[in-house]
């Protein structure tokens, strides 16, 4: 679960880490009263957009401003719209609020976060002195200019560790120890709300030589809301995939991609597995949707009511291997969701292609029920040849 900047902030100030001082504007007189209350005459107003992305700077999304009055318009042109950024897609993502902060200018830029390295099961510091905007084009053309420090999430970060990465970033001591502080805290942050992802960028020396994280994210464990309700309270749905939403409700794993083929599989590994064949086939998946092993009629109908949801998906592979999951109840949920589609719906899925592979429990039953049915579906054993069919089938109808 990501959470907003203003929100990943109030948590950097419960664990000592420096921040500028703001107010969170929702409508254009909100803003300009915020940036009337946080202007420092000689200073900057950091104006920004409020959404789960980054490169909001390269989107547009940030504004620096130097009087209210430029933050109220920014702020009329800005709410209500959609951001699109590198990270967002072409959809973009909605901006419900603003952001702002009076600033001096900077002085030197760092990047710090902390991820979790699956393959060593360790947290993983990186550090860079070149942060900013540009900080994706360093680490993919500069990975000399990136600090690693690997550290047990049992033990947490130690001083000796952060203050020999800080020595990496910096000459300065003052600065080292500084940094050292805020890396230390970081992993407080991640260790302890069961994060998944932390980071600042940019953490900056300012002109007047204090050093403030300017920007903030936080990435949570989803697996681990339950730990923590007064994180799980800031969840803002309106950022996520309206699909994405709907599949929470029934527990189940999507993800919306740029494809045309949809995809409805049980089990994360024969998702991705599914995935990569379309690649390989020559198309693109619409989405990675895990329906779970042991995924109820009315769980099965949910997702592929979501599935035909998405404009975009003009032809349908569906990839069941029955383990737990009975083949028959994933025929049955899918007979279920076409009675329950809207006129308009049901003409898309007429004419969307259907490619089925059912193997397992229940199998040959699973085939038996769809192939009664009156659905425009192609019954494939082979794990390649439904890849194949399925792209074929695509490039009839586009």
């Amino acid at each position: 679960m990501n959470i907003h900047e203003y929100q990943a902030k109030d948590i950097f100030k419960q664990y000592g880490i420096p921040v500028a001082s703001g107010r969170l504007a929702k409508n254009p007189d909100e803003a300009y009263a915020a940036a009337k209350a946080v202007f420092t005459p000689g200073q900057i107003i950091a104006a920004k957009a409020q959404v789960h992305a980054g490169g909001r700077g390269k989107g547009g999304g940030i504004k620096i401003a130097k009087t209210p009055e430029d933050v109220k318009a920014f702020a009329e042109k800005m709410l209500g719209k959609n951001l699109v950024t590198p990270q967002t897609g072409p959809e973009g993502k909605p901006i419900h609020s603003i952001w702002m902060e009076s600033s001096l200018g900077l002085k030197k830029e760092f990047y710090v976060g902390i991820v979790l390295d699956r393959g060593t099961c360790q947290a993983c510091l990186i550090a860079s002195s070149a942060g900013g905007m540009d900080i994706e084009e360093v680490a993919a053309h500069h990975p000399e200019k990136m600090v690693r420090h690997f550290f047990s999430i049992q033990t947490g970060l130690a001083k000796a560790d952060a203050l020999k990465v800080g020595a990496k970033l910096i000459e300065d001591e003052k600065y080292q120890k500084q940094l050292a502080d805020v890396f230390i805290a970081l992993s407080k942050i991640f260790i302890e709300l069961d994060v998944s992802l932390i980071e600042i960028n940019p953490l900056a020396i300012m002109d007047d030589g204090k050093l403030l994280a300017i920007d903030a994210k936080i990435n949570f464990d989803d697996n681990a809301l339950f730990r923590h309700p007064e994180i799980a309270i800031m969840y803002d749905p309106s950022q996520d995939d309206t699909r994405e939403t709907e599949a929470k409700k029934f527990d189940l794993s999507y993800v919306g991609l740029d494809g045309e083929i949809g995809c409805v599989v049980n089990g994360a590994g024969l998702a991705m597995a599914t995935m990569d064949i379309i690649k390989y086939e020559g198309a693109e998946p619409a989405n990675f949707l895990d329906v779970g092993g042991g995924a109820s009629q009315e769980k099965v109908a949910a997702a592929f009511n979501i599935l035909l949801s998405d404009k975009r998906v003009k032809a349908i592979l569906i990839n069941i291997f029955g383990g737990i999951m009975r083949c028959d109840v994933l025929a049955k949920g899918i007979l279920q969701a076409v009675e329950t589609l809207s006129p308009d719906r049901r003409a898309q899925l007429d004419r969307t292609p259907i490619v089925v592979r059912l193997e397992g429990t229940n199998a040959k039953e699973g085939r038996e029920i769809l192939a009664k049915s009156n659905l425009k579906l192609f019954s494939v054993s082979d794990f390649k040849e439904a890849a194949k069919k399925v792209v074929e089938e695509l490039k009839k109808v586009k």
